[in-house]
């Protein structure tokens, strides 16, 4: 079994010739990404236009025939991934917002409604996520 080390660490090692080299002096190392406790996009856009929705894919599958052009639209990521499912019930019960799509396998989340209400709602699970679950979360932002 390798010894973990931090990226400091590792830097530091290679700086001060500490580290193993391969017979012709290349390095060989693994590096694993382990899913945090975070947030890391709240994001609101004002005012959806039809392209926006169209390549979002916002007038197909279970939202066919609906229309959320000129409605507001929140975009929200989260690790690890299936926290969305609770972002999302979180995000429904705070205010008049639209589950527009959710996905559990990366963490996605995009609600529509009133801009107000998507603030809302964001500010909502921000708090939430941060304040009850103990989670690392970003400042929200709007355009």
């Amino acid at each position: 079994m390798r010894e973990r080390v931090t990226r400091e660490e590792f830097f530091e090692r290679v700086l001060h010739g500490q580290v193993p080299r391969g017979e012709h002096g290349e390095l060989r190392f693994t590096r694993v990404s382990v899913p945090g406790r975070e947030v890391d996009l709240a994001h609101v856009i004002g005012t959806s236009r039809e392209s926006t929705c169209k390549t979002l894919g916002l007038d197909i599958g279970t939202h066919e025939g609906e229309d959320h052009v000129g409605e507001a639209l929140g975009f929200m990521r989260f690790t690890p991934w299936e926290s969305v499912v609770i972002a999302a019930d979180v995000a429904m019960k705070a205010g008049a917002v639209e589950l527009a799509f959710m996905d559990r396998f990366n963490g996605s989340l995009i609600l529509s409604g009133e801009i107000s209400e998507i603030e809302s709602a964001e500010r909502e699970v921000l708090d939430f996520f941060e304040h009850e679950l103990g989670f690392y979360v970003c400042p929200m932002t709007r355009r």
